[in-house]
């Protein structure tokens, strides 16, 4: 199988249904931010991490697989002429959120109380978390403003909202295995 098709070479790429748009269009920007958020949660997962933890994050990263194939689909042929769907696989659901709630929850009762804002930092690995939890708001960013232009399934906002806080927990949490120092905030007073 040949990777390269050609027909990508004049700016157009096809959703799945064999719709053709801009590789701009805000539904290319959206799935293909996810794409680069799924990249930058395998950065964070090759680290050396505990196990329960990579875990997750490769549960993640195929449920983003998922919520970018949603996305990749042509919301007119989602479905197909004899009514079943055209992408015939489970989709982001509210189970797949209740996930990261409970690994958010699991977290925080191991971590001290946050009562500054925290400086990104204080360890490489820590570092990369905070990238991918940057490229998730990106990445809810554009598929509300998708969303706002023509709708879809709820739960892909919802999922992409609470991964990045989850991901922000989860830099929380490799601070604290790793030893590093969470840097507070504090903003310099002015002189009156």
């Amino acid at each position: 199988m040949k990777i390269y098709t050609k027909t990508g070479d004049k700016g157009t790429t096809a959703l799945f249904g064999g719709t053709r748009v801009p590789k701009s269009h805000i539904r290319i920007e959206s799935y293909g931010t996810v794409d680069e958020l799924n990249a930058n949660i395998g950065l964070v997962r090759d680290q050396a991490i505990d196990q329960h933890t990579k875990k997750i994050l490769k549960k993640i990263q195929e449920n983003l697989f998922t919520l970018g194939a949603e996305l990749a689909t042509d919301p007119k042929k989602a479905k197909l002429k004899n009514g079943k769907e055209r992408l015939a696989i489970s989709k982001i659901a509210s189970r797949h959120i209740e996930e990261l709630e409970h690994e958010m929850d699991a977290m925080n009762e191991q971590l001290p109380e946050m009562t500054h804002f925290i400086l990104p930092g204080g360890h490489t690995t820590v570092s990369y978390c905070h990238i991918a939890r940057c490229v998730c708001r990106r990445a809810e960013r554009l598929t509300t403003a998708l969303y706002d232009i023509e709708a879809f399934d709820e739960h892909i906002l919802k999922y992409l909202n609470r991964l990045s806080d989850y991901l922000f927990v989860l830099a929380r949490k490799l601070t604290k295995d790793l030893n590093a120092e969470e840097i507070k905030w504090m903003p310099e007073k002015e002189n009156s």
